[in-house]
């Protein structure tokens, strides 16, 4: 007999975004005169960048070829691209190309890597949390049943308006930590100081951090590290997932890259200590058969001099984007955080998160409720700058007659 894994049972009856998009249907098939407005999930709308789409175009023409037609390329990733990711976002942090795996999404990448560890690792989860941490741990049999608005087994790292969004280190022993930064949803960031606490944690306790830093291509303030190998002693205690969706508008492309460093390591039962490359890339060869070779060169054209002009100017409109939402809710007596450094804002909205959702879909705009990213989001609401700036600023004038 054939039997199912049970630990799927004590997921919620249905993934955030899934309830979203069934909210959306109803209230559109209700009202389909309504032109939605939708600043809810993170999905780019801008095209990518030229320097990425002619790379793109001339990837595939080389497929087109017999003389440079590619077929299976390197699971890990191409050369030309590992290296031009090193040689750029990492300069001088000691990571090399082969501590660089390409991938076709950070979701993916942070759902996936928790295979490498055994069941009983105890995990720490940000709450607000990217959903993807929990249920993938779940899937994996590392929690117990869900009660009171979290699960079981599970180690919250409570983010709240008393830490300023940013939890310190646990009292309590982990294996396994998540940290997102620029955090989703929030939009904070956390210091060089702060994840140095985390670093020393992890190296006291023989813990491994999970670093996803999907937006760091939208800080723009210096004093803020990009990258949590900027912290000394980082590589050998963290892994970090980085993506093009945001950066580059890859959403429908499909490219990112998990770093790996060689001198990163866990643990056997007995106390052995492993390597993590070799791990993932036993792993990462054995499921995964690697991102299209035209996709790869326009990721790699990301980092030409055109591509960097490019993707700067993408990410300040939607950070341009962030700016006004802040303003306008702000404006509007609401307390928020994020949308400086980051293209979310999150909002205090003084009411039940999912009523706050309802309201400002009756008025034709669509945002994410901090409830479904856990229990430390009930109030709160993630509003989106990813969508053109016309109609961003139709939103806020939607959002302010619903208010009146």
């Amino acid at each position: 007999m054939i039997t199912v894994n049970e630990h799927y049972s004590k997921l919620q009856a249905s993934y955030l975004f899934v309830t979203i998009a069934r909210k959306i249907k109803d209230f559109q098939e209700q009202h389909p005169d309504v032109d939605l407005i939708k600043l809810g999930i993170g999905d780019v709308t801008k095209p990518l960048p030229s320097a990425c789409i002619d790379a793109f175009k001339k990837g595939v023409e080389e497929m087109a070829d017999e003389k440079s037609f590619r077929g299976y390329g390197p699971e890990q990733g191409y050369s030309f691209l590992r290296e031009a990711i090193a040689r750029n976002d990492f300069r001088d942090l000691g990571i090399e190309a082969e501590d660089i795996f390409i991938s076709d999404g950070a979701k993916c990448d942070t759902g996936n890597f928790q295979e490498l560890f055994s069941t009983n690792s105890r995990v720490a989860i940000p709450d607000p949390v990217y959903p993807v941490y929990v249920d993938t741990n779940v899937m994996a049999g590392r929690s117990g049943v869900w009660k009171d608005g979290r699960y079981e087994g599970l180690h919250y790292l409570e983010a709240n308006s008393e830490n300023a969004f940013i939890p310190a280190p646990l009292n309590e022993k982990v294996d396994l930590i998540y940290l997102c930064f620029p955090n989703n949803p929030t939009g904070q960031v956390a210091s060089h100081d702060q994840l140095a606490r985390w670093v020393e944690y992890a190296r006291e306790n023989k813990a491994l951090i999970l670093f996803d830093a999907a937006y760091e291509t939208f800080i723009r303030d210096d004093s803020l590290p990009r990258s949590i190998y900027e912290i000394p002693g980082a590589r050998e205690v963290a892994v970090e997932f980085r993506s093009f969706s945001k950066t580059a508008g890859f959403t429908g492309t499909r490219c990112a890259f998990t770093v790996v460093p060689r001198e990163c390591r866990a643990y056997t039962s007995d106390g052995e200590a492993v390597n993590l490359q070799p791990m993932w890339n036993r792993r990462h060869s054995t499921k995964f058969n690697g991102v299209s070779y035209p996709v790869q060169r326009a990721a790699e054209a990301v980092y030409s001099p055109e591509g960097k002009k490019q993707v700067r100017e993408l990410s300040d409109y939607y950070l341009g984007n962030a700016a006004i939402i802040r303003k306008n809710m702000e404006a509007l007596g609401f307390t928020c955080i994020g949308g400086e450094n980051s293209p979310y804002i999150w909002v205090d909205g003084r009411r039940d998160s999912w009523d706050f959702f309802d309201l400002l879909l009756s008025a034709g705009v669509v945002v994410t409720p901090g409830s479904g990213f856990g229990r430390c989001g009930e109030g709160y609401i993630r509003i989106s700058a990813f969508n053109d700036r016309e109609k961003v600023l139709a939103a806020m004038e939607r959002i302010k007659s619903s208010l009146a």
